[in-house]
């Protein structure tokens, strides 16, 4: 829509015009005109109900069609206001329900939540748990150190004389790419038979260990079968582990080497495409393996380096990201006479999953011109390095270079930043084949304690990428006992289903000797680990007595959660851990920030802030009272906090009496219990009971009816004090049965709910009963029978007076559909009491409104009419009269809308079936207008673990994806031709073959995960809630021809705003439109490269192990060349110009070949 010349919006009112004296602007139908065709329909008005205030005074006069005066709009509004108050006084039953529980107090007792006792004593049961995966893991680590001391390296070892389970065999019997040599391997494999275990969500043996070994290792090299020859001696300790602590979980070594011998044995869970699981890539064994980095990556992009090798290049730089973990910091440049940053990242950023993102999308731009200046490079990096003013890991240090190679040492560079300490360690990856000489660049790592790789094909860059950890591995080794120290990960997902976990680590080192008086050995083997499912962890935390809005939280040392209800990804790919910000995880204020600083810091502390919080449903924001305690959990590097709402300071606890409990008989005869069979609901109403663990044998189900009889079927046989239940969730349920039981009988029961349009009245407790009156209502009744996880509940315990909530647009009908259906309105309010100075709010009651009735009352009581049957007033020619919801419908527009802008209430009958929608999308003009006068106030956030579909590949050409084709300049390039590209050039289409694209592919989609289908993303959510403006309001939409007169007023005891505006003329106006909707955010959220100029306050690790005197540098890389062969380049060049197909035999030495490198 074009915006016309003239800025129209909404201000401010100013003394130049007024809202009073402003002409209605067409005519209105004169004494005895018809009423307008937009009444009620007949059914309407046979339904429609009499109003509770009939003798009101009729409204006062005004100037002839003037906009209603605004003594007028809060009379209508005063008229509302009573009017819901005194439905919901008579049916909501919030007053009986205090009598009722204050006359039941011998029932229950009062019992305070502590804060400060709580979280102490959380945090030491966490402790405790983690306690004893540690001394398991200690006890692993020793063992694995003494058996692979005592191994004896077997030379001449072969796969027939080492036999174990082999997790990945049965998928891999069933592959028909792999190759008939490797299924002759699998003769010295275990058959295994498994059984189903819940702890596990799998089926497992606990008699054996299973072995997972990379798709990319040959499993029949000596290297490899050494390391199977020696580590099966863990099984015993993994067994003897699990006879001491039942509880354990998975525990796995994952070697140096890239196998994973993990217990109990259960088979890998196949993909569907690769399998791209390299234990060496896990966060938790990056964690183990090595302290903290620093590192800037260079990589060469001059004009020698195109195609092929550039492609090798941008892949290895992706590769080496992903071995990168929170605790790291890094920046990617390129360089050729210059060297410039490949992204917007100026310095060293946390490597956490958004911003190596970011490096990843700008390493695919990277194009390559000039020539090479291993100087330029360099001299970046050392700046980037000995950069002190930024937040970064200040332990490792390193600069990883990317080259096709070159003659210059640059050694004046080192001289002059890194020697003698040589702090900084350089490590040198020639990238493609070529003929250029490599001394040059072994020199480079070997002169600064790093190392030289060769990535001549795409085979290579996977091994070659990570192998560096090796190195870094160095100094942890040789501190010995020092570095033997239990780390504990960031949450992340489980490769063998068990979902979010963590993981406590131990580094695993070489501790053999190659002779008498030889140096130590300085080479981790691997590191062990033992996961701990975050239910577990959630066992620990109070699950009810601290209401429907509280909560315990723990962070680590990023300020990531571990726990916290808002943590709920919607995907997730166990490639990266599951990084959810505390301040994003809720409403970031001030207060929140120094919360998460001072347990970052491993303070205790205590804080009542006044904050916001979203609702369940993500629709709106309450402005809140919290109270926030906090400790740290000792020996791990997480800390705890406990989030309490100042009226959960109390809470109920049933009390049977002991007279019922020494009855011993089954918990259906008790008195109460007869309420929650379906024999009773015909006239107690319907009874939906939240499904919690009440009993260990009670069966679970997502239909509430199942559960329900699941549950009847339980108490038949279990007595009130049996052992297999919770006794605390069953005797409250029982206790609200009876208390909701005496509410139905002293006010709901003899109230005709039709007389004023209630499709339904209700109560929901925090002992997890909602009952639904009448038994029919709870046919529509969509709300979640858990009333902790019910939207309407948590916002009325937040909010005082009613709380309306329309519901949701999608759900509705169109009005003329609407024959034998009906839409309502929920209308709630919390019950607050107090016993001996304690306040309670232990449940929530309402009703649900008759949409289409209402909307007829709410014409009547914003009209001159007293009541419905009184005649409306009609306006001659010669009468002076206001304009009224009623009568002037279709010039005045009436609405109620909530605090967080949806649409609740019209006079309009075609905005019927848009109540519930966001109000801008039902009149835009106005809602901008209630917005720039304060009426409402936006709030803005993102949604790290939202899902998003896949986008749709780029590339939608018939070549296959990933092969690389020549250009004429290359065909023109002698050196090309004389090199050995083509050679790589058919690797990779080999590779293409086997893979589909190693270099393209989503990684999810090649391990075969449901993110193929679903990705995670950022979504960005903009929620709108009440501003300062708490009093009547007159003001106009200033738009010349096309102005609007409004009025707005808050509902006193409610969350509505009442709005009365002439509806518009003309569209010129319709300037902006505010959205409420989620939306998605192409970059990730909010802009990464200004984010990282705040960087959040973080901590790493406590311990760094960068450097050693005794370190033995001189194993410092090497690198085989491949002398091609011009005749065979030029007929393999040829054969891949003419799209022929490699043979079966090539096939078959290129992938034995490529699994032993």
């Amino acid at each position: 829509m074009a915006v016309p010349a003239r800025t129209c919006g909404a201000s401010r009112p100013g003394p130049a015009r007024t809202a009073l004296s402003r002409p209605r602007r067409g005519p209105r139908p004169g004494p005895g005109a018809p009423r307008p065709a937009s009444g009620p329909p007949r059914r309407l008005l046979r339904l429609l109900p009499p109003l509770l205030l009939l003798p009101l005074l009729a409204a006062p006069g005004a100037s002839a069609y003037s906009f209603p005066q605004q003594h007028t709009v809060q009379h209508w509004a005063r008229r509302l206001e009573q009017e819901i108050d005194g439905v919901m006084r008579i049916f909501g039953g919030a007053q009986q329900l205090r009598e009722i529980y204050r006359d039941n107090r011998n029932l229950f007792a009062v019992q305070e939540n502590e804060p400060q006792k709580l979280v102490e004593k959380v945090a030491g049961d966490i402790e405790g748990l983690l306690a004893r995966k540690v001394q398991a893991l200690k006890r692993l680590a020793d063992a694995a150190e003494t058996f692979q001391k005592a191994h004896r390296w077997q030379d001449n070892i072969k796969e027939e004389d080492i036999v174990y389970y082999d997790a990945k065999a049965d998928a891999e019997l069933d592959d028909p790419e792999i190759e008939d040599v490797e299924r002759g391997a699998k003769a010295s494999t275990l058959k295994l038979d498994f059984v189903e275990d819940a702890n596990f969500k799998n089926k497992v043996n606990y008699s054996y260990t299973a072995v997972q070994i990379p798709t990319d290792i040959y499993k029949g090299s000596t290297v490899i079968l050494n390391e199977l020859n020696w580590t099966e001696a863990l099984e015993t300790v993994f067994t003897e582990n699990r006879r001491r602590d039942p509880t354990l979980l998975w525990q796995a070594f994952g070697s140096a080497t890239g196998v994973t011998r993990y217990y109990p044995a259960t088979p890998w869970r196949a993909p569907k495409k690769i399998d791209l699981y390299d234990v060496r890539r896990r966060p938790w064994y990056i964690q183990g393996a090595s302290s903290p980095k620093d590192m800037v990556i260079i990589v060469d992009v001059s004009g020698s380096v195109s195609g092929l090798t550039l492609k090798l290049m941008k892949t290895s730089v992706c590769e080496m990201l992903d071995t990168l973990s929170d605790d790291d910091y890094v920046n990617v440049a390129s360089f050729n006479e210059k060297a410039q940053p490949v992204s917007c990242f100026t310095h060293l950023v946390q490597a956490n999953v958004r911003n190596k993102k970011v490096f990843k999308e700008a390493v695919q731009g990277m194009v390559a011109k000039g020539t090479t200046g291993y100087k330029a490079g360099f001299e970046y990096a050392f700046d980037q390095l000995q950069n002190s003013n930024i937040t970064r890991a200040n332990c490792n240090k390193m600069i990883m270079m990317f080259t096709d190679g070159g003659e210059d040492r640059v050694q004046d560079v080192f001289e002059k930043y890194n020697w003698p300490n040589r702090t900084v360690r350089v490590f040198t990856f020639s990238v493609g084949q070529h003929n250029y000489d490599v001394t040059p660049l072994q020199w480079m790592a070997c002169a600064n304690k790093g190392y030289y790789f060769e990535i001549p094909s795409i085979g290579a860059i996977r091994i070659n990428t990570q192998e560096y950890l090796d190195v870094l591995g160095r100094p942890m080794v040789l501190a010995g006992k020092e570095a033997k120290q239990v780390q504990w990960t960031n949450v992340y997902e489980d490769a063998l289903g068990l979902g979010l976990v963590v993981t406590g680590t131990l580094p695993v080192f070489n501790l053999t000797q190659d002779g008498p008086g030889e140096k130590k050995n300085q080479l981790i083997l691997g590191v062990m680990g033992i996961d701990v499912a975050l239910n577990d962890i959630k066992r620990l935390t109070p699950n009810y007595t601290l209401g429907a809005n509280g909560y315990v939280f723990a962070i680590d040392l990023n300020g990531y959660v571990l726990l916290h209800p808002n943590l709920k990804p919607q995907t997730t790919n166990f490639r990266e851990p599951v990084t959810l910000d505390f301040l994003d995880a809720e409403l970031e204020d001030e207060n929140k920030e120094e919360i998460r600083r001072s347990m970052i810091d491993g303070n205790k502390g205590h804080k009542q802030i006044r904050t916001l919080v979203k609702s369940l449903d993500e629709r709106y924001i309450d402005e809140v009272m919290r109270n926030y305690t906090w400790v740290p959990i000792r020996s791990t590097n997480y800390s705890l906090g406990l989030v309490l709402p100042p009226y959960s300071t109390f809470y109920l606890q049933a009390n049977l009496s002991d007279q019922i409990l020494q009855v011993k008989l089954p918990i259906s005869k008790l008195k109460d219990f007869e309420f929650l069979l379906p024999s009773s609901f015909e006239s107690e109403g319907h009874v939906f009971i939240a499904p919690r663990e009440y009993c260990k044998d009670l069966n679970a189900s997502d239909n509430n009816t199942e559960f329900l009889k699941n549950f009847i079927e339980l108490m038949e046989k279990v007595t009130p004090d049996s052992k297999q239940c919770n006794n605390f969730l069953l005797h409250n349920l029982i206790l609200d049965t009876g208390i909701t039981q005496q509410l139905v009988e002293r006010v709901w029961r003899d109230q005709d709910l039709n007389t004023y349009s209630l499709l339904a009245v209700f109560a929901a407790t925090d002992g997890g009963i909602t009952r639904v009156f009448p038994n029919k209502a709870a046919e529509d009744w969509t709300e979640n029978p858990e009333p902790f996880n019910a939207s309407f509940y948590r916002r009325s315990l937040d909010n005082r007076g009613y709380v309306f909530r329309p519901p949701h647009q999608e759900a509705l009908l169109r009005p003329l559909e609407l024959e034998n259906d009906t839409v309502g309105v929920l209308v709630s309010t919390a019950v607050e009491f107090s016993l001996g100075g304690r306040t309670l709010r232990p449940a929530v009651v309402g009703v649900k409104l008759d949409l289409e009735a209402w909307a007829e009352k709410f014409k009547v009581l914003a009209s001159n009419r007293t009541h419905q049957d009184q005649p409306q007033k009609q306006c001659g020619p010669s009468t002076h009269c206001e304009m009224d919801c009623e009568v002037n419908n279709e010039d005045l527009l009436c609405v109620l809308i909530d605090d967080g802008g949806f649409l609740v209430l019209s006079n309009q009958n075609h905005q019927w079936d848009q109540v519930g929608r966001f109000f801008s999308e039902v009149d835009a003009n106005l809602m901008l207008a209630l917005y720039n006068n304060s009426f409402y106030t936006r709030k803005e956030s993102y949604d790290y673990q939202a899902a998003c579909a896949p986008q749709p590949p780029g590339n939608l050409g018939a070549a296959p994806r990933g092969v690389f084709v020549p250009t004429i300049a290359d065909f023109l390039n002698l050196a090309w031709w004389t090199s050995a590209a083509a050679w790589s050039l058919f690797q990779q289409l080999l590779y293409g073959l086997i893979y589909h694209s190693w270099f393209q592919a989503d990684p999810a989609e090649a391990e075969g995960s449901p993110e193929a289908r679903e990705s995670s993303c950022v979504m960005k959510q903009t929620q709108y809630y009440f501003g300062p403006v708490n009093a009547s309001y007159n003001a106009i939409i200033d738009c010349g021809n096309c102005s609007r007169l409004f009025h707005a007023q808050r509902l006193i005891n409610t969350n509505l705003l009442f709005v009365v505006a002439e509806k518009p003329l003309c569209s010129q106006c319709e300037a902006g439109r505010l959205l409420q909707k989620e939306t998605h955010c192409p970059a990730d959220g909010p802009e990464q490269c200004e984010l990282v100029q705040r960087p959040r306050y973080r901590r790493g690790p406590h311990i760094c192990f960068d450097y050693n005197a005794t370190e033995d540098t001189s194993d410092c890389g090497r690198g085989a060349s491949f002398p091609p062969s011009l005749g065979v380049l030029v007929s393999l060049q040829l054969l891949l110009l003419l799209g022929l197909p490699p043979g079966p035999q090539a096939h078959q030495v290129h992938a034995h070949t490529s699994r032993r490198l």
